[in-house]
């Protein structure tokens, strides 16, 4: 089974690109639901992120990620520590996915979306890596679009390589800043390519 990791900068379309992938029957993951899996009520990250930044949690014993967002993304050493604290977490749930796939499904192919997957250091751990790019200023539009303010998008920025970073790095590239059919067409080839080598 050949991994594919898609990273790219914030709001550069890598949810578009899994959700292509996953309605063309391959076997996806995505680092942030998984994320958000292990800030359920009563889990070990879950205690030890309250533990570390206090008020935090919402009524139901939850992480509330808007709280935690405003903690984290003003300050890099919050940010760090956050990281530290859930990123190997998500890469155990990310394995132990991968594995599942491998014995159940036995797919030529299995897709993981990770948006920190450089910044991380976990690169190295997938055959492939691509990455979803699009123009910074289409990135700060699509942002806005979500509601969040200039100076919450600056944040966010900041907090991550940029996407012509990730671009540079990656095996391949996908620009998302066309339409939803261009993204396809290139995304359809990519698979193509891929499926044939695997």
């Amino acid at each position: 089974m050949h991994k594919i990791a898609v990273t790219g900068g914030i709001a550069t379309g890598k949810s578009y690109v899994l959700d292509r992938c996953r309605a063309r029957g391959i076997p996806c993951l995505d680092a942030d639901e998984l994320a958000h899996g292990v800030m359920v009520p009563g889990s070990e990250a879950t205690r030890a992120i309250a533990e570390r930044f206090g008020d935090v949690l919402d009524a139901g014993g939850a992480v509330d990620r808007r709280k935690l967002g405003a903690l984290v993304f003003a300050d890099a050493s919050a940010r760090r520590d956050l990281e530290a604290l859930v990123h190997p977490a998500v890469y155990r749930a990310i394995e132990a996915g991968l594995r599942a796939f491998q014995l159940i499904e036995k797919p030529s192919l299995a897709v993981v979306a990770i948006p920190l997957l450089f910044e991380s250091g976990h690169a190295k751990d997938f055959d492939v890596v691509v990455a979803t790019t699009c123009p910074l200023a289409i990135q700060r539009e699509r942002l806005a679009r979500r509601g969040l303010s200039d100076a919450e998008i600056d944040l966010r920025l900041a907090a991550q390589w940029s996407a012509a970073d990730k671009a540079e790095r990656a095996a391949h590239v996908i620009e998302t800043s066309g339409s939803f059919e261009d993204t396809d067409l290139q995304l359809g080839a990519l698979l193509k390519k891929l499926e044939v080598r695997s």
